[in-house]
């Protein structure tokens, strides 16, 4: 099949590159010329783990191209998939949709002969109502269908979760338009992947609300970590004897610093924001995001409050500044929060990333950048773990130790176990369990 990608930002070059590897021939289109001249050179702008090696197989295959030329792309199309951004629109939360209806227009002039326009980015109820309604206004003439098709992609384990999905769901009310997505997605059934066929505003609603329950096992988890450091608690164990519990599961139950990224944070607003003007609130939600955005300020204070209430003049070693490991994305990472607040209080910041520094460089002011987790421990006072990459779970603790002024690390991820730490000689701070002091 045919297939045209407009977007080639996170979802659309994941998804664009996947469905070659299916077999299918796939143009990703975008206006930025520079990105697309990159994608040519065999450059991927974001990091993602194997993605380089995916697009550079199916672009050696013949089946993956790049373009800006929208027009050109899409009258070949059997399928075009929407996946521009959507992020939340400034002053009231709504997700700006005007991408969306942008490409929606240009496709629109474009079409020629049965084509299935497919919502890809993630989209409020009754978007593809209003895609629909632009086509047929520009084009009344024109054979199509409009279909909703959610990505449920993780950062760092994109592609794995696309060729390997728990579900893959499709919104549209259109026998030739579910017919055509079952032959799109036939290498899933193949491995008897479960594919949900709904109307579109319940393939709208449901990202939304998958998005929501997980932020809020987050934000759950972390208010039972406040109240774990308050009673002696440990939130480990809490999280495993309630994850073992069928009903809720271990996934998300990690306490930590805050959710962020390009999708939790955007997509609670958005929800809440159309719910309100549905007159239908969803004040759990409502609630998830106020917790989650106090959640990193307090992360501040408890680093403050383990240095012993000050950190005036302090050299601060920060590991991680992305979001989660295995990304270099940064919007809404915890880091973004907590690391101005310290430098409000005096602090000095270096830090390292393996992946999130050029992007932070963009949004974080006056950061001392290393090169590695040594060098940025070497002389400073102490240490904070923001973010857990895996290199970071295994470092020379005896190494670590002399090379800083305190032996003190303030671990936000909880990847260390406190009486190892007590025994290599810490001081050591994580989150819903109690402090420990060395041996």
């Amino acid at each position: 099949m045919r297939v045209a990608m407009i977007g080639t930002g996170y979802v659309g070059l994941v998804s664009g590159a996947c469905f070659s590897d299916f077999g299918h021939s796939v143009v990703c289109v975008d206006k930025d010329a520079s990105k697309i001249e990159r994608l040519e050179k065999g450059e991927i702008p974001i990091y993602e783990p194997g993605l380089d090696r995916l697009v550079a197989d199916n672009v050696e295959e013949g089946r993956l191209t790049f373009s800006t030329d929208l027009k050109s792309a899409v009258p070949s199309a059997d399928a075009v998939f929407i996946a521009v951004g959507t992020p939340s629109r400034r002053g009231d939360g709504f997700a700006d949709l005007s991408y969306v209806y942008a490409a929606t227009e240009e496709i629109a002039e474009a079409l020629d002969g049965y084509t299935v326009i497919v919502t890809k980015s993630t989209v409020p109820v009754g978007t593809g109502a209003e895609v629909e309604k632009i086509i047929q206004d520009k084009c009344p003439l024109a054979d199509f269908d409009v279909a909703s098709n959610p990505e449920f992609l993780r950062e760092g384990s994109a592609i794995e979760d696309f060729m390997r999905p728990d579900r893959v769901v499709v919104g549209t009310s259109s026998e030739r338009a579910q017919k055509l997505m079952t032959r799109l997605y036939r290498p899933l059934y193949l491995r008897e992947t479960p594919i949900l066929f709904t109307d579109r505003q319940t393939s709208e609603l449901i990202k939304y609300a998958g998005n929501a329950f997980l932020a809020t096992k987050i934000t759950f988890i972390n208010e039972i970590a406040a109240l774990c450091e308050k009673v002696g608690a440990d939130v480990k164990d809490v999280s495993r004897g309630i994850g073992l519990d069928g009903r809720i599961g271990n996934k998300f139950l990690n306490a930590g610093p805050g959710y962020g990224g390009s999708c939790f944070p955007k997509d609670t607003l958005a929800l809440v924001r159309t719910a309100q003007e549905a007159e239908a609130p969803v004040k759990v939600v409502e609630a998830v995001v106020e917790a989650n955005n106090e959640r990193k300020k307090t992360m501040a204070k408890k680093i403050i409050d383990a240095a012993g209430g000050s950190v005036s003049g302090k050299t601060i070693a920060v590991l991680g500044l992305a979001f989660k490991p295995n990304t270099d994305d940064m919007r809404d990472a915890p880091s973004l929060d907590i690391l101005p607040i310290l430098q409000n209080q005096g602090a000095i910041i270096r830090a390292y990333d393996p992946e999130g520094m050029e992007e932070a460089e963009k949004l974080l002011q006056n950061i001392n950048y290393c090169q590695d987790a040594y060098e940025t421990i070497e002389g400073a006072d102490f240490v904070v773990i923001l973010t857990e990459w895996n290199e970071f779970r295994a470092l020379d603790l005896p190494r670590v130790k002399s090379a800083l002024k305190q032996n003190l690390m303030i671990d936000l991820r909880n990847i260390y176990d406190p009486e190892d730490m007590a025994a290599y000689g810490f001081v050591y701070h994580c989150v819903g369990r109690p402090a420990v002091q060395p041996e």
